[in-house]
């Protein structure tokens, strides 16, 4: 969804006058008179005026103490919300209804939605995610948009590497959300062990990647090896109900601890005694029971 036209108006008016402010403390441009001239310059001017923005962010401060342009307080509030820019190289992993995804390199990772200013996302990347791209992100009206400018690198991924980044957005998702507001605090958004956990063993792909965190957090109280024993129980589940029909079994129920199957009978009720008889009382936590139904 882009911007409404108003306010993508508003933004421009706000941020050109500020690289105008900067350009006019450094002289980056000589030609450069007037806000108005920036429709003038070239992709290559107005990226070099960005760059001695973003080299130096206390100008903000500068621009709003100083108020060159005699704005509002409003408007003064959201250029200097632009302190809180994130700047650098992203995965652009989703096109939902109001932002595309950008997912950061790096551990951990975060995923912000970003909302377009004019032209559909789609439009200007293409329908082939992920992509990479380089882009400043900016806090605006309670949502977050790019500066007008961004690169992008046209390059294909394999089967292999598209896992992966999309195994790291699910854990971003997982910890943090979606971030769809400046400055985000971790504290206020970071899931529980148990989210955590859950979401790291979502696939095998990210069973792999993870094992170190998930051995961390499985050990690291009764309550999430509960969760973890849940979770592997119905990874295994599938795979032991594909087994069980390929030898001829129609329909039961069966108990699981750790991966072996404990104990096996018709009824729910039937798998429950038979599991008490077998293991100690306090491992019954750790079982995970699950029913083979016939078609």
């Amino acid at each position: 969804m882009a911007l409404p036209f108003s306010d993508g108006k508003h933004f421009v008016r706000l941020y050109h006058s500020l690289l105008f402010y900067v350009n006019d403390k450094h002289k980056v441009l000589e030609s450069l008179h007037h806000p108005d001239d920036f429709f003038k310059l070239s992709p290559e001017d107005i990226l070099r005026l960005k760059d001695k923005l973003y080299a130096a962010p206390d100008q903000i401060d500068s621009f709003v103490r100083d108020n060159p342009a005699n704005f509002a307080s409003e408007e003064l509030e959201i250029i200097s919300s632009w302190k809180h820019f994130i700047r650098g190289r992203f995965y652009v992993v989703r096109y939902l209804k109001n932002y595309a995804v950008f997912l950061t390199e790096g551990h951990p990772a975060k995923a912000y939605g970003v909302q377009e200013l004019a032209v559909p996302w789609e439009n200007m990347l293409g329908p082939n995610l992920p992509r990479i791209v380089e882009a400043t992100l900016l806090p605006f009206k309670d949502i977050i948009i790019f500066d007008g400018t961004f690169s992008s690198y046209n390059l294909f991924f394999g089967s292999g590497m598209r896992r992966s980044i999309n195994d790291t957005f699910r854990q971003a998702k997982t910890s943090y959300g979606i971030i769809t507001s400046l400055p985000f605090s971790s504290e206020k958004s970071s899931s529980t062990d148990s989210e955590k956990l859950r979401g790291f063993l979502r696939s095998q792909d990210s069973r792999d990647i993870h094992w170190e965190e998930i051995e961390e957090l499985k050990n690291k109280s009764p309550e999430l090896m509960t969760v973890f024993s849940e979770e592997m129980g119905r990874v295994h589940a599938r795979a032991y109900r594909k087994k069980l029909k390929e030898i001829g079994v129609k329909e039961g129920w069966f108990g699981l601890i750790d991966g072996i199957i404990i104990a096996g009978g018709r009824t729910r009720e039937d798998v429950e005694k038979a599991l008490k008889s077998l293991i100690p009382i306090e491992m019954m936590e750790l079982a995970y029971i699950f029913q083979l139904k016939a078609k």
